[in-house]
């Protein structure tokens, strides 16, 4: 059984920085792609950052393109997200994915919850 836990998460002023770490279990991680989405109160859940198998590819929504970094380690079945400038606006509970054979987002972690004081 495929197994993600998110952690680094908290409470940081407008500017700082954090750094999520998402261990995965279960399976070959460096077989699939992988992905942050969060969710903020009241909406939906969105896509954040995505990293291929390799690490070779990456993807970033436009929010967060140049203040955020998606990165693997794929000797340590983990996946991370760096985050840098945060804004309040980047107040969510982030979710660590993991893509399946049918290169969908099956796997899902728990969430941590991020927030972003001004």
């Amino acid at each position: 059984q495929v197994q993600l836990v998110e952690s680094g998460g908290g409470l940081v002023q407008a500017g700082g920085s954090l750094r999520l770490s998402c261990a995965t279990s279960g399976r070959t991680f460096s077989s699939y792609g992988m992905g942050w989405f969060r969710q903020a109160p009241g909406k939906e859940r969105v896509f954040v950052a995505s990293i291929s198998w390799s690490g070779g590819n990456t993807a970033y929504t436009d929010s967060v393109k140049g203040r955020f970094t998606i990165s693997r380690d794929n000797a340590k079945n983990t996946v991370y997200l760096q985050m840098n400038s945060l804004k309040p606006e980047d107040t969510a509970v982030y979710y660590c994915a993991a893509k399946g054979p049918m290169m969908r987002y099956d796997y899902w972690g728990q969430g941590t919850q991020v927030t972003v004081s001004s």
